[in-house]
């Protein structure tokens, strides 16, 4: 053996053991700066809202508010699971398989990590004990794992050219455009009606963009195709 191939035997070997390093410190710093994040907002909402007066809690709201009914909402933490799978994958090589099990992994890590800080946070706030073992804590722990994994792996296909990785990019827009009408956020009809209004407009122009960047490409992989065809 050369001492090329010895100095790249090493770099390999190192990278093997630096790989599922980076995957767990990636998806630990970022599920946990938005599980951090999400019960702060959640907090400062809480300090704004006046709800012994009865015009604050039929229509009142607040920008904190909106931003906590944002945050805290199913699609933002798959969005968060989605693009923590993305973030630790991108600009790596490798088959398709073993770049969306690195995805699936970290985004269980990445739910799982938001999940604790939350509690975390929460339970400092109120000056309580950490809530580990409780049911609904508990129920969250399954959660994060059981959807964390799969919507992970959909993170790692985002960069795929063809109806994968279109698909694999839809799903964050598509499914918080869908929570707007199966699980609306919001405690009354205006906070509701603002959450609705920006969620379908970002889904919507996500979308839209989303789609003309497809086609674009697939316009030009076609060009380049039928100019080097004999």
């Amino acid at each position: 053996m050369t001492n090329d191939q010895r100095q790249g035997s090493r770099r390999q070997d190192r990278s093997r053991v630096t790989r599922p390093v980076e995957i767990l410190v990636s998806a630990l710093a970022v599920g946990a700066g938005f599980g951090a994040a999400t019960s702060l907002v959640n907090a400062l909402s809480h300090s704004y809202a006046d709800l012994e007066s009865r015009a604050y809690t039929t229509s009142g709201w607040s920008i904190a508010e909106i931003m906590s009914v944002l945050l805290d909402s199913g699609w933002a933490w798959a969005g968060l699971a989605v693009a923590v799978g993305w973030l630790v994958t991108r600009g790596r090589e490798g088959r398709p398989a073993a770049l969306a099990r690195g995805g699936a992994a970290a985004g269980a890590l990445a739910l799982l990590a938001a999940t604790a800080a939350y509690s975390i946070v929460d339970s400092i706030r109120s000056g309580g004990q950490i809530p580990w073992y409780e049911s609904e804590s508990l129920l969250w722990w399954v959660a994060s794992v059981v959807f964390g994994a799969p919507l992970g792996a959909v993170g790692a296909c985002v960069k795929r050219s063809g109806a994968i990785g279109l698909l694999a990019r839809l799903i964050v827009p598509v499914g918080a455009a869908v929570q707007m009408v199966v699980l609306p956020p919001g405690r009354n009809e205006v906070v509701e009606t603002i959450g609705k209004t920006i969620v379908w407009t970002a889904a919507a122009a996500s979308i839209g963009f989303i789609v003309a960047w497809f086609l674009l490409v697939e316009r030009r992989r076609r060009s380049l195709a039928a100019a080097a065809s004999p």
